[in-house]
């Protein structure tokens, strides 16, 4: 699934393709803005394999795309 994110004083947004559901990503979301303890940090896993820490307290928004693969090519010119 491809998740754009926007944070605050940041002009562009960051786009995340990753395994997590929505649900799951809007749940770790909520529990890193709940958390008393520390940073509140949202940690999100690539399909690559790696990891990606955001500021939970500087996410501006969150936009989740759908489970279809990107067209390459000349077949998506209409």
């Amino acid at each position: 699934m491809e998740v754009k994110i926007g944070i605050q004083s940041i002009p562009r947004e960051l786009v995340v393709d990753t395994d997590a559901t929505a649900a799951e990503i809007e749940r770790d979301l909520a529990a890193a803005l709940a958390a008393k303890d520390g940073p509140a940090i949202l940690a999100l896993g690539t399909q690559k394999g790696g990891r990606v820490l955001i500021p939970a307290d500087k996410i501006a928004f969150v936009e989740f795309g759908g489970d279809q693969s990107r067209r390459v090519g000349f077949g998506n010119i209409v």
